[in-house]
């Protein structure tokens, strides 16, 4: 199950090619061939077990464009909302990770749960800490994960255990750029949390490095809570627009990656457009923390469609499944407006929108010759409760929408990463 097109740009069927008996070859992880079964067998050489999931979907691997690995400890942490979530939960847990030893041990925990539910590549926040960053990316590196990530920069507004300054903000992060950016499959994000957290100062240092080389990508939040809008109006009132503070500091532009988005104006939309940004629809964490609903149709409009894929955002987030995230997406575009997410989209924005949206639509997000062999292999009866629901689905659309409605972790029968299997689940072996 692979997408040949955009479902938001022509009727979802069209945009989605399914091989009802398909076999994908891969060499030195990389596909080689894909198409049907009978059409390719011959191609499989001697001596090569062809490993077989019947009744299954193969999906390339989910991607997930917005994602806290230190906030894994306080994931489901009750009752504030953005601001004061931050202040009471995350600050104080963040700060254990100047210790390397903790870092690689939530590092690890967090990739293996993102393998556990069918996510080969993310968007990744570390903490103000370089250890925290090393430590990530040394973990996936030896599962040969495609990640994106960054040691986040803040020397305002933090406590002073979490606090750099522009300057050492900018050498330790060009230094880590110099040690991990294209080091195999990894690759880096100047990361400032956002505009509360940063002075002028230090967002102008961060533009200079995301300048600094043509392929560098940039991740920060943006208007995702009325009260962070307010603030940053104080700290920047000389600025237009949230946006603006960013796009003033070079900070804007391909590779872009903007967390929430919820409350955006139209002129915020045609800038995220006209630069080639793009946006990171978290539902789960919205909701979670009160924040909003984020328009997905007014961002995609396609008068100026603005780059959108979907974010876990964990720990505001509650689950690491890109399923349960369509799920909520979904009920968040009701929420938005009179335009409801169809399966085959949302199935988009997880895998080849995504993709799209973070240039690299020419490595991940599809089954197709010459791309890297990140895949997630989906049970459509992973429970009973599956089983029976999907067991009246007439169409792939239907067994879509019942998969990221009732499908979670468990759905998840395998996921490969470089052409190797990464994660099979336990009742699978």
């Amino acid at each position: 199950m692979t997408f040949t097109g955009n479902p938001f740009t022509m009727p979802p069927e069209d945009a989605l090619h399914v091989e009802e008996d398909g076999l994908i070859l891969i060499e030195n992880g990389k596909i080689s061939h894909c198409g049907a079964y009978d059409a390719l067998r011959a191609k499989v050489p001697e001596g090569v077990t062809v490993t077989h999931y019947p009744d299954s979907l193969i999906s390339a691997g989910f991607i997930d464009t917005h994602v806290h690995y230190p906030q894994l400890p306080v994931i489901a942490s009750w009752g504030e909302q953005l601001l004061e979530w931050l202040q009471q939960y995350v600050f104080p847990t963040e700060a254990k990770f100047s210790s390397p030893e903790f870092a690689q041990a939530i590092a690890r925990a967090f990739l293996q749960e993102l393998l556990r539910n069918g996510t080969t590549t993310a968007a990744v926040y570390c903490t103000v800490h370089p250890e925290s960053v090393t430590a990530f990316f040394q973990e996936s590196e030896k599962l040969g994960t495609r990640m994106i990530a960054g040691k986040v920069l803040m020397d305002r507004n933090a406590p002073d255990n979490l606090r750099d300054t522009a300057q050492q903000g900018f050498d330790e992060s060009q230094k880590l750029i110099e040690t991990w950016h294209n080091k195999g499959r990894q690759l880096y994000a100047i990361t400032p949390r956002f505009a509360i957290t940063s002075t002028p100062e230090q967002l102008e240092c961060a533009g200079a490095l995301f300048h600094s080389r043509d392929d560098l990508f940039m991740q920060t939040h943006l208007a995702e809570n009325e009260d962070e809008i307010a603030f940053v109006k104080t700290l920047f009132p000389e600025r237009s627009s949230y946006l603006d503070v960013y796009d003033k500091a070079g900070l804007v532009g391909p590779r872009a990656i903007f967390g929430h988005a919820i409350h955006m104006h139209e002129h915020d939309f045609q800038q995220c457009h006209d630069t080639h940004c793009t946006l990171a629809h978290c539902p789960t964490s919205n909701l979670f923390l009160g924040s909003g609903a984020f328009r997905l149709f007014d961002a995609v409009d396609p008068r100026r469609p603005v780059n959108v894929g979907l974010g876990t955002d964990i720990g505001a987030g509650t689950s690491f499944s890109l399923l349960s995230t369509m799920g909520e997406a979904y009920k968040v575009s009701l929420m938005a407006g009179k335009q409801r997410l169809h399966a085959i989209q949302a199935f988009w924005l997880a895998t080849a929108g995504a993709a799209q949206a973070l240039h690299l639509d020419d490595k991940i997000g599809t089954i197709a010759p010459g791309m890297e062999a990140d895949l997630c292999v989906l049970d459509p009866a992973a429970t009973s409760l599956l089983a029976l629901r999907t067991k009246e689905c007439a169409s792939m659309a239907d067994l879509l929408f019942v998969l990221m409605t009732l499908g979670d972790d468990r759905s998840v029968k395998a996921t490969w990463v470089d052409g190797r299997p990464v994660y099979v689940r336990p009742e699978a072996v």
